[in-house]
């Protein structure tokens, strides 16, 4: 049995410059999911070195630049190279959100990445406490 998801994928929303930026920011990131988490969390704490600490209108506007130009990070399945995308297309412009990954708290076992920002996760329709943060990678500036 399958189940129908809305995503909001519209590429042409962006313009043909920024959508080329994020191209190849999910294309970084889709690379950087296939690899272990010890690799990911190296790579991710030496890109966030002189960034500043995001805010959620920030990693929102990131999020949601992601997700509409890639449809491979817009799904259900696609939330470890969304957070990835997330987190890099910020630090593009100067930011670093929190990277996190999680479990569901309650079973059945459910894997989750995302990113935060101000103590907040952002973009995501489950209660702050739905996940427990197994792995963070927050800005190097948090205070």
């Amino acid at each position: 049995m399958s189940t129908s998801e809305a995503i909001a994928h519209d590429p042409r929303s962006v313009p043909l410059r920024r959508r080329i930026l994020v191209r190849l920011v999910v294309g970084a990131a889709r690379l950087l999911a296939t690899q272990r988490p010890r690799r990911i969390r190296t790579v991710l704490c030496r890109l966030r070195r002189g960034a500043r600490p995001a805010t959620v209108d920030e990693a929102r506007a990131a999020r949601d630049t992601v997700v509409s130009v890639s449809l491979a990070c817009g799904g259900r399945e696609g939330c470890l190279p969304r957070s990835l995308a997330t987190a890099l297309l910020c630090r593009v412009h100067g930011q670093w959100p929190t990277w996190c990954v999680g479990a569901r708290r309650l079973p059945p076992f459910g894997a989750h990445a995302w990113v935060e920002a101000e103590g907040v996760p952002v973009g995501e329709e489950y209660p702050p406490d739905y996940f427990r943060t197994l792995l963070t990678v927050p800005s190097a500036r948090n205070p």
